[in-house]
């Protein structure tokens, strides 16, 4: 990793900059760190159209996936009342 050398000034209240501080301490993290590591983390509303575009596509299919089902069973159902008639019937399978 490259040595960090570059300076980002970030301006907030000093409520915001306790906050801030208290939370890089519960984590045993520098406040740098903790800003460095949120930036990073950071996912912009493209990723989230994204992750809703998936979203969506993921429900398409599985209602697909679900209709599927519903007719193979409904099918094997069918099959089953025929095998039975023909069993009472005494035909032969």
């Amino acid at each position: 990793m490259a040595t960090a050398t570059a300076r980002v000034p970030v301006l907030m209240s000093p409520m915001e900059k306790n906050l801030f501080v208290e939370k890089a301490q519960q984590a045993g993290i520098s406040l740098g760190e903790l800003f460095r590591r949120a930036a990073a983390s950071y996912q912009t509303r493209e990723n989230d159209t994204l992750l809703e575009g998936m979203i969506i596509q993921m429900q398409k299919s599985t209602a697909q996936a679900e209709n599927a089902i519903d007719d193979a069973l409904a099918f094997v159902e069918k099959s089953n009342r025929r095998i039975a008639q023909m069993e009472i019937s005494g035909k032969k399978i």
